[in-house]
């Protein structure tokens, strides 16, 4: 008998729902369970991480990393599972792009602890009492890792084999990956897996004809119609900037793309991408009345780069705090 893959999991900054997605794959996991040992999972096996420390380099076949990178504890763990898998692969939106952690980038890290410390209208703490990285107890010493400036991705931290996108992904682009590893059909290092090549767009049945609005909506701002392109109806739709392959699941519950599979292969920045679909689409040709309508969007960071701003052309808002991933 064939010996066991050996695989691993790990969440870093993310909710946990990429955690779900690999159950998502259902009876299927038994496959995975009869060709796997699970190593290390932290929210579903008890190892710890000195286990990991103490394994030989490269004793993990294959290492399914979800989450961006917010602190020195994830940094620790990407460094370590990177040294101790033969492929790692980022799985999921947030280690793939930094997703929704991602668009703390917008702030800087003091502002970020003032609000939840601090200005938030739920907090009482006169003191202004702050996390420390070491405070002594009777017990000993108590340590928490650093709180980063900035979000990273995963591959902006350390060498990432494969990429995974979705927020989560769907079930049949976790079985995608599991099954390249379980038989052995690797594609090229750097590909991303289980997911198309076209956009959204071009997968999608919606009725589309001469896009030309006057105002852009939120989705609860109006009822859309489910046989219409969304742009068309003034919706904001990422599918023209969003990479295919989800099966289009959000569409199908007549609500819009959100962009959480990235942008495709060609799409260097996706935000500027569906900046410049939505600037089109304006019933307009003077320039001023485009800005008009543009700038009428709430939030457009979090419309453009809800899912990508860590790993787009900006990556965060311009500060007067300069250096690497721990100040800027």
């Amino acid at each position: 008998m064939a010996e066991k893959l050996k695989i691993a999991l790990y969440w870093a900054a993310s909710c946990g729902g990429c955690e779900i997605a690999v159950l998502d794959i259902k009876e299927k996991i038994l496959d995975v369970a009869a060709a796997c040992d699970i190593l290390f999972w932290p929210v579903a096996v008890d190892t710890k991480y000195k286990d990991v420390e103490a394994m030989p380099d490269k004793h993990i076949d294959v290492c399914l990393f979800n989450g961006a990178i917010r602190t020195e504890e994830n940094e620790h763990m990407a460094k370590l599972l990177r040294q101790k898998s033969k492929v790692l692969v980022a799985y999921g939106s947030c280690s793939s792009e930094g997703c929704i952690p991602g668009l703390a980038n917008l702030y800087p890290r003091e502002e970020l602890l003032d609000t939840v410390y601090k200005n938030s209208p739920s907090i009482d703490n006169p003191n202004n009492v702050r996390p420390q990285l070491s405070t002594m107890v009777k017990e000993g010493e108590l340590c928490l890792p650093e709180f980063y400036e900035r979000v990273k991705t995963l591959a902006q931290t350390v060498d990432v084999d494969y990429f995974v996108p979705g927020c989560p992904p769907v079930a049949d682009q976790t079985w995608a990956v599991l099954e390249a590893v379980v038989t052995g059909k690797l594609p090229a290092k750097g590909s991303v897996v289980g997911a198309g090549t076209k956009t959204v767009c071009d997968e999608c049945e919606r009725k589309r004809s001469e896009k030309k609005v006057k105002k852009f909506f939120r989705p609860w701002e109006i009822i859309p119609d489910p046989e219409i392109c969304f742009l068309e109806q003034g919706i904001i739709c990422a599918g023209p900037a969003t990479r295919d392959g989800c099966g289009r699941p959000c569409i199908k519950a007549n609500m819009p793309c959100r962009g959480c599979y990235g942008p495709p292969p060609e799409v260097v920045d996706q935000g500027a991408k569906l900046l410049s679909a939505l600037g089109s689409i304006v019933d307009s040709t003077d320039p001023a009345e485009i800005e008009r309508v543009l700038n009428e969007i709430p939030d457009p960071v979090g419309y453009m780069y809800r899912f990508g701003l860590p790993n787009s052309m900006m990556r965060q808002a311009k500060t007067k705090i300069e250096g690497n991933g721990k100040k800027g």
